[in-house]
Formats: C-alpha cells, structure tokens, sequence
C-alpha cells in the first residue's frame, strides 16, 4: 500500500472519498468535510446516483448536456426488412417487427455494424445524448456534479470531464482544494476518480463484508500510486471489528484517521438537508472535525509520498 510518508506538497490537492461499496456513509463524510473546508471546490463524482446537492442545495448557474457514444436509429421508410442488421448483430439488439427494423436502444452498444452493412442505408448513428452536467455555487462553494440518464453508459469519461471542470474551477477561485464524493465499488468510475488524486479517504465499517471492501479498494489505490487513509463509520457497533480493521489498514499503510459512531445525527442531517458539523457539536460531529484535522494535517505537512512510490 502507498505510504503517506514523503517529502513534498503540491499546490491543489485533489481529494477524494471513496467506499468499495455502497451505503457506508460517505457522502455525509464528503458534506461535512465541505463545511469544515472552507472555499474548497466541491465535486460529486457518482454520476450514476449522485445525492451530495440533496444536501449541499446548489443553485446551478449553467447546465451542460452529456454527449457520449452513439446509438443506432433505423428510418423505417427507408428499411426494406432485409434483416441483414439483424443477423449480423452480435448484441441482439436488432429484432425484425412488422418487417421493419427495430433497435433496442438498452441493447445496443454502438459497434456500427449495421450502418455499414445496411444494404439501403436505412440507418443512422447520431451522437447519444445520455446525461447532464452542472457548475452551480453551493452555502460550502462552487461545486460540479452530473447525472446520467438511466441505463446510459460511459460514467468513467463523465468522471474524467467532472475533475477537468472542477480543476478549472480550482484554479479560477484559487482554491488549493478540491473535495470529491466518489463513485462505490472498484470499478470505471471508481478508476477515473481516483488516478492522479493526491489523497484517497476510504470510508468503512465493522463488517466482515467491509473488511472485503475495503481490501479491494485498498488495492486498487496501491496501483495507482495513491496515497489513502480510512475512516472507520458506526464504529461502536463492534469495536474489536473496528479495531481490527484499523489493524489490517496499518499493516497495509493505510493512515487510520479517527471512528464515526452509529449516530442518529446523520439521519436528522439529511432530512434537514445540512451537514452533520452544521446541526451541532455532539460525538460524531466532533469526529468528525478531527477526522478533517488530520487530513489538513497530512496535507500541510506534505505527507503525500511522489507518485509511483510505495512502502517497502
């Protein structure tokens, strides 16, 4: 696992908390740390499911649509029922119905096969507009988040124009900032979020499923050079689980930076549409900060290791 021990900063930090599934708590991580960072960009990097602006309430200043792929349209005066598309297709997503073509749009991944060989030229391959994209102002700050239609594809490349945008708006502001809600899991958009970021917060929990997670998610910083540190969430519900966890992340490098306990706090924040430090100043508020207290830490003292090092 990559080390957090090093010798040099860089100017704008990249952020990023991340899970290895879904439901840990993260995006009520991800909003506290918004209000505890004070003129950080914001980004919410789950195109797929994004709930962070259910909290943070952005006023969108522009909207952006998505346009990602292509997706075959059959003009049915111009089909001839031939059904040649139909057999070369290996998606089946070409059926035949009243001797007309027909494409299951859910089906279809866009290969091109059938507009090359549709003997009449009947089909078209337009450009697929799948999602959306915003740049708003946030109580916390600029923020840039998505959301793709559903059933479309291509979260990964919505990712990669998410930083993109949310670099520029880094730099416009001045902001050494920039604080993610990552995508759950290991997967595309997990991958697009996390290559180049200069810190990876994993958020857990007491499970043994969690513990699987959290190796997976482990792993997946280690290669791409990313230094992470864990924050263990509904820690009380089984401490020597928790201990544990905070045992084996050591063991692979990981940084432990505080337990979150099972608080009713986080529910009551989110049906008041606020971060948990907003509402009060109980236990898991107060974890909460020091949690931030060491990243600021790690950060400041430059305790991120250069890229393609790890422990030995």
């Amino acid at each position: 696992m990559v080390s957090l021990e090093t010798s040099k900063a860089i100017a704008m930090q990249e952020i990023l908390i991340i899970s290895g599934k879904g439901g840990t708590g993260k995006t009520s991580v991800t909003a506290a740390f918004a209000h505890l960072a004070a003129g950080a960009v914001i980004c919410d990097l789950d195109v797929d499911a994004p709930d962070l602006h259910l909290i943070l309430d952005p006023a969108i200043k522009s909207s952006h649509d998505f346009i990602s792929g292509n997706l075959a349209r059959v003009a049915p005066d111009k089909c001839d029922g031939c059904g040649k598309c139909a057999e070369l297709c290996r998606f089946q997503a070409i059926t035949l119905k009243d001797a007309k073509a027909v494409v299951d749009e859910f089906n279809c991944e866009g290969c091109k096969v059938c507009v090359t060989f549709c003997p009449t030229r009947a089909i078209d391959f337009p450009d697929n507009f799948c999602g959306r994209w915003y740049i708003s102002d946030s109580r916390f700050g600029p923020m840039v988040h998505a959301q793709l239609f559903p059933g479309e594809e291509n979260s990964g490349r919505l990712v990669a124009l998410l930083r993109q945008e949310a670099k520029k708006l880094a730099e416009s502001n001045q902001a050494e900032i920039i604080l993610s809600d990552g995508p759950p899991g290991i997967g595309c958009p997990v991958i697009s979020s996390l290559s180049g970021s200069s810190l990876a917060v994993i958020v857990t929990e007491p499970t043994q499923s969690a513990i699987h997670d959290l190796e997976r998610v482990a792993r997946l910083c280690s290669h791409f050079s990313v230094p992470a540190c864990v924050l263990v969430n509904k820690a009380d519900l089984n401490q020597p689980l928790a201990e544990d966890i905070e045992r084996r992340a050591g063991q692979q490098g990981l940084v432990s930076i505080g337990r979150l306990p099972f608080d009713q706090i986080f529910v009551q924040a989110v049906v008041a549409g606020k971060a948990v430090t907003e509402i009060g100043d109980d236990r898991s508020a107060s974890a909460l900060r020091k949690a931030w207290q060491k990243i600021e830490s790690i950060l400041n003292n430059g305790k991120t290791q250069p890229k393609g090092e790890t422990k030995k």
